[in-house]
């Protein structure tokens, strides 16, 4: 395994949360290569569990032009820890905050071209404190749907299925 040396760097777009950046690389034998990578500040995800089930949003998603459920989730914004855009994220998406906000795991959802990292966390104690989002729809799923819901294709988000599946394991 042999790691690849930047020889040069150049930021190509920088855009409200991304940057694109190509880098020239050296390869393994000789010569050189291009990588693409999309800069993104990483992200935190939150399964927030009730006695009602997982609440998730459903929201329109330009970039795969489709409606999806999903647990909530949030870029990282500067100076902010990934447990504080947790519960910031929470509130803002869904209305609720929880008492309770356990790591459960990080992940690269693409690392062969993103730098993203995305922290997922368990909430529970949950407490409406204010209305959601208004493009987005708020439920709480069933936990004995989840499993269903995978198989049939309902939920196909990575995050969220990582997310839930490491909650009910």
């Amino acid at each position: 395994m042999t790691e690849e040396e930047t020889l040069r760097s150049e930021t190509v777009y920088r855009g409200r949360i991304i940057q694109l950046r190509v880098d020239t690389v050296s390869a393994p034998g000789g010569g050189t290569k291009r990588r693409e990578i999309v800069v993104h500040p990483g992200a935190a995800a939150i399964v927030a569990m009730s006695g009602e089930g997982i609440l998730m949003v459903e929201q329109y998603r330009k970039a795969v032009e489709t409606m999806t459920l999903e647990i909530p989730a949030g870029t990282i914004e500067a100076d902010e820890s990934p447990e504080e855009c947790a519960a910031r994220e929470l509130i803002e998406e869904t209305g609720f905050e929880a008492a309770t906000l356990d790591k459960l795991i990080e992940f690269f959802p693409s690392p062969g071209v993103s730098s993203e990292v995305i922290h997922i966390f368990k909430a529970g104690d949950l407490k409406r404190v204010s209305d959601p989002e208004p493009e987005l729809t708020v439920r709480f799923v069933p936990v004995d749907s989840i499993q269903d819901m995978i198989s049939s294709g309902e939920l196909r988000d990575g995050k969220t299925l990582i997310g839930v599946l490491m909650a009910l394991r």
